[in-house]
């Protein structure tokens, strides 16, 4: 099965002695990561590719996308990376902005702000491996709570049963998927070391073999 285009951000606050990433538990009733905590993210969705937004992605960050994506798909995922944000937690990577939309970025574009896309870096990319039913080419996103419009969930907003700022430690006891216990990980050695590598997971017949982006 060939693998869906999907991004997920991690968004880092460090108003605290320690870093926290905003996680969300997974509904029981789904079938793919039920009752695990995850970052905010999904699939790629064709309004995704016509989103308007108030800031483009950096030269970096757009650069890294177009060695690997087809033109606009790197975009595309960025955007998807903050719907899903306002979709599952009720929050807003964001900037004031007025534009027109439609389909699932009618409301946020109507509460009058645009995606922040320069808020957005890559800390790795991840395909899930061949064997599992529902795959994925996931595109690892980091960003800064700063950025936020606000730090406040809006109510009766998010499809995360679930949402809180977790600090990395505290991150590691939850029931978390294999490859977001990676990326949390990863996400401490990138404190530690900001110029690291960016991570390529891939799956082959004899199992993961991670790669630099």
């Amino acid at each position: 099965m060939r693998p869906k285009n999907a991004a997920t951000v991690m968004i880092i606050r460090r108003d605290a002695k320690k870093p926290r990433v905003l996680m969300g538990k997974r509904h029981g009733g789904h079938s793919f990561m039920p009752d695990r905590w995850v970052f905010p993210g999904g699939r790629i969705d064709r309004a995704d590719y016509r989103a308007p937004f108030a800031t483009d992605l950096r030269a970096d960050v757009g650069g890294l996308f177009d060695r690997y994506l087809p033109a606009g798909r790197g975009r595309a995922l960025a955007l998807a990376a903050v719907r899903e944000t306002w979709e599952e937690a009720g929050l807003l990577l964001a900037q004031p902005g007025q534009a027109k939309a439609s389909g699932p970025w009618k409301d946020f574009v109507g509460q009058g702000f645009l995606a922040d896309l320069d808020a957005m870096d890559v800390i790795a990319r991840a395909i899930t491996p061949p064997a599992v039913g529902k795959r994925f080419d996931t595109w690892f996103l980091t960003a800064d709570a700063e950025r936020l419009t606000s730090l406040e969930r809006q109510p009766d907003c998010g499809e995360l049963e679930e949402i809180d700022w977790v600090d990395f430690d505290d991150a590691m006891s939850l029931p978390l998927p294999a490859v977001t216990r990676m990326m949390i990980k990863e996400a401490v050695e990138r404190v530690k070391d900001p110029s690291r590598p960016k991570l390529f997971l891939r799956y082959k017949d004899k199992g993961m073999r991670p790669v630099s982006l």
